[in-house]
């Protein structure tokens, strides 16, 4: 695998609970708790986890479209964390993302030409505006849709028809990561794999890397090359996707793995491996924040916090994995 094009190391983000009259702060919402991860450069690192974990909160504070409080943010040699406003936005250019709703995040009064083409003009691309125009026309034929589209308004397309869009705006300014935020969950099940089939064959041409946002295995094994597992603002699981998914090395891998449906009947689904509820970010449990709906569960899990062990292409944090670590390193 290429040397990672983004790296995050201790990523906090955590928002403020306020109450009362003065709105003083009684508590934090413990949204992403000490993150560490890398996208590889050309490649996928899909981050997956249950509704709350983080996961989306992870892909806004690295865009610094919300504030971390602690980490770094490295891409190509900088940590964006520490930039101003001002030197974030120059580097915003190379960092864009496509949100989960599509009808949401394009403006109903813009045509789609001044959609795709808002970025270009934002950051100085094209000579002119008859040359932005010809781009939009390319961009739109590149995501499957007529050039004739950019004389139309969003409400006109269909929900697979405007991701296309969304697309081709985060194209039109030339990126080299892009941060796909549950892109494809709420398409039907037959246009959400012609969106994964362009995505990757727009990987293959332009060389992007992704960091894909998604609660959905089954997209994660198709598109993703390295997968980063959350639970409860943590990292719990961390490897290349065949591994991950072959011989998970965390309960809650498991867990999620057990609760895939098959459409083979000759395969036997496995009982689920995970109990309970989620708990609160803002009072996760003390130790392993696992071990309240943990099958493997034992006393230490409850009063100490597992490191992040090394396994095999990733790590796991998992007591059950520590003694494998240490006997690998004698």
């Amino acid at each position: 695998m290429s040397d990672p094009i983004l790296r995050v190391e201790g990523l906090r983000t955590w928002f403020p609970i306020r109450r009362g009259l003065m709105q003083r702060t009684v508590g934090h919402v413990r949204a992403v708790d000490d993150v560490s991860f890398s996208v590889p450069a050309g490649g996928t690192l899909a981050l997956v986890g249950e509704s709350g974990c983080g996961k989306t909160t992870v892909g806004l504070s690295l865009l610094g479209l919300v504030q971390a409080q602690a980490g770094k943010v490295w891409f190509d040699g900088e940590d964006l964390l520490a930039l101003s406003p001002e030197e974030m936005r120059e580097r915003r250019r190379r960092l864009q993302i496509v949100f989960q709703d599509p009808m949401a995040s394009l403006d109903p009064r813009m045509r789609i030409r001044d959609v795709v083409a808002e970025g270009m003009q934002s950051f100085g691309i094209g000579e002119n505006e008859a040359d932005r125009t010809e781009r939009v026309a390319s961009l739109l034929t590149r995501v499957q849709l007529d050039a004739d589209a950019m004389f139309r308004y969003p409400h006109e397309f269909s929900g697979g028809q405007r991701q296309r869009i969304c697309i081709a705006r985060a194209l039109a300014v030339e990126p080299q990561l892009l941060v796909c935020d549950e892109s494809v969950s709420a398409l039907d099940v037959s246009i959400q794999a012609q969106i994964l089939n362009l995505l990757s064959e727009i990987q293959e041409e332009r060389g992007l890397s992704y960091l894909f946002i998604t609660h959905d295995l089954s997209v994660v094994r198709y598109l993703a090359d390295r997968v980063a597992v959350m639970y409860l603002g943590q990292i719990v699981e961390e490897g290349e996707t065949e591994r991950v998914f072959d011989a998970p090395a965390h309960p809650y891998t498991e867990g999620l793995l057990s609760a895939v449906p098959s459409v083979d009947p000759s395969v036997r689904r496995a009982p689920p491996r995970v109990r309970g509820d989620v708990p609160s970010p803002s009072a996760p449990p003390p130790g392993c924040r696992f071990h309240t709906r943990c099958n493997e569960v034992f006393d230490r899990c409850s009063q100490d916090e597992p490191g992040f062990y090394d396994v095999a292409d990733g790590g796991s944090r998992c007591f059950l994995r520590e003694g494998a670590e240490k006997a690998g390193s004698r």
